[in-house]
């Protein structure tokens, strides 16, 4: 730190020292000035004269006002107005005490408003200038007395610029740092936004995967004596699912390293065009899956075509977990106009129904499904997230997601997709 910064953050936290030296240089200019003489024969001249007792006694007064001109300034003001008020009627010649009423009328008007400044501002220049004209030993029309009507305007003038000035610096700051919070707010939430991404990522890959390697693994635990060749089958299965996996969770982890790793994924987040893959891997776990589609020709943006098979991939999850032995599936994908709409049907009752209760088709199969029992209900208890995170990952694209019982049995999801985002042209063609 510099001299000069270190001697401004001194005079910041000692106000009152600078005050005070500010006061001192007044009287030294009051005092030196009440040795010109205005009037001599040739001119403005200096004389050896000396001031009169009460000019000393009253220059001294408005200067030590002038210390206390921060904490008290319409005060210090009054009292440097009236001792210039009374070295104006009784001086001949004056001496300059008006000029502690300029310092005085400076402070007032950079520490007030605009309105105030005007206020005292005018009621100051009228009272010293009428006084110095009417009341004093000199003619109206003297210097003198002009000279205190252009210094106190030019002192409220000059006072209320530097308020202006200093709010117009404190405006900036203030905006710098709200733009600050700002960016700094909008950064948290993007990597929220992406945490959550992430998570449904992780959860709908976990799922669905480690769903078809329990089914299979029960299978070839149940086979493994009678029918080795059938639990070795599974088995393959359960492989090949868990190699699936892993590459997925590689690949969505992946996305949690930096710039620089070497090992950042490459491979292209799923979509539609793998849904014929996605619907074999379930055939191969026991669960008779039908795919219709009606699409040909429709390119998704990258985020609607991700939601749409994990949307697919959470629904056929939850029908090979909780709707029952012998329930089938079926998956359509439809364009109608601007948004494609996708569709995941079964007929299972659920498989936690209690033999002799009386309960509706949709309670039956609700209590089994982690759903709940309706279409907007949340995760219940032992249930996951899996409706939910379908319904906040189709929301974020502008679609919407719905979910719930059909009547006569089974469970419906329905979502409809934008084939355009948010950033394409409204004209162009998809």
């Amino acid at each position: 730190m510099s001299t000069l910064e270190r001697m401004r953050d001194w005079l910041r936290d000692h106000r009152l020292a600078l005050d005070a030296a500010l006061a001192a240089g007044v009287l030294v200019s009051m005092v030196a000035g009440s040795f010109v003489d205005a009037h001599g024969a040739d001119g403005t001249t200096w004389s050896a004269r000396t001031p009169d007792i009460l000019s000393l006694a009253l220059m001294v007064l408005a200067a030590a006002a002038l210390v206390f001109r921060r904490s008290a300034p319409m005060k210090v003001l009054a009292a440097t107005v009236g001792v210039s008020l009374v070295e104006l009627v009784t001086a001949d010649p004056r001496a300059p005490v008006t000029m502690s009423a300029v310092v005085a009328l400076f402070t007032v008007a950079s520490a007030t408003d605009r309105p105030t400044t005007w206020r005292v501002g005018l009621l100051t220049m009228t009272v010293l200038t009428a006084v110095a004209m009417l009341a004093g030993p000199l003619p109206w029309y003297a210097q003198e007395n002009l000279g205190v009507f252009a210094w106190t305007g030019m002192a409220a003038a000059a006072g209320d610029a530097v308020r202006s000035r200093r709010a117009f610096v404190h405006a900036i700051k203030e905006r710098a740092l709200r733009a600050e919070r700002t960016r700094e707010e909008e950064a948290r939430r993007r990597v929220a936004e992406e945490r959550l991404r992430i998570a449904r990522d992780l959860h709908d890959v976990v799922a669905h995967h480690i769903a078809l390697v329990n089914v299979q693994a029960g299978v070839a635990a149940h086979v493994m004596d009678k029918r080795p060749d059938q639990a070795k089958e599974a088995l393959a299965h359960v492989r090949e699912a868990s190699r699936s996996a892993l590459n997925e969770l590689r690949a969505t982890v992946g996305l949690l390293r930096q710039s620089g790793d070497p090992e950042a994924p490459t491979e292209p987040a799923p979509g539609l065009a793998r849904l014929d893959e996605l619907a074999d891997t379930f055939r191969n776990a026991g669960l008779p899956v039908e795919v219709a589609r009606s699409d040909s020709g429709t390119v998704l943006p990258a985020a609607a075509d991700l939601a749409a098979y994990r949307v697919i991939q959470e629904a056929l999850t939850n029908v090979r977990k909780h709707a029952g032995q012998g329930a089938k599936a079926e998956v359509s994908v439809v364009r109608v106009g601007p948004v494609v709409e996708v569709t995941v049907l079964d007929n299972g009752p659920g498989r936690d129904m209690i033999p002799g209760q009386d309960t509706s088709p949709e309670q039956e199969y609700g209590r089994g499904h982690e759903h709940g029992s309706g279409p907007d209900t949340g995760p219940q208890e032992g249930g996951g997230h899996g409706l939910l995170g379908m319904r906040e990952r189709v929301t974020a694209i502008g679609g919407s997601c719905t979910a719930g019982p059909r009547y006569g049995g089974g469970f419906r999801v329905h979502a409809i997709l934008p084939v355009k985002n948010h950033a394409s042209a409204l004209g162009d063609p998809v």
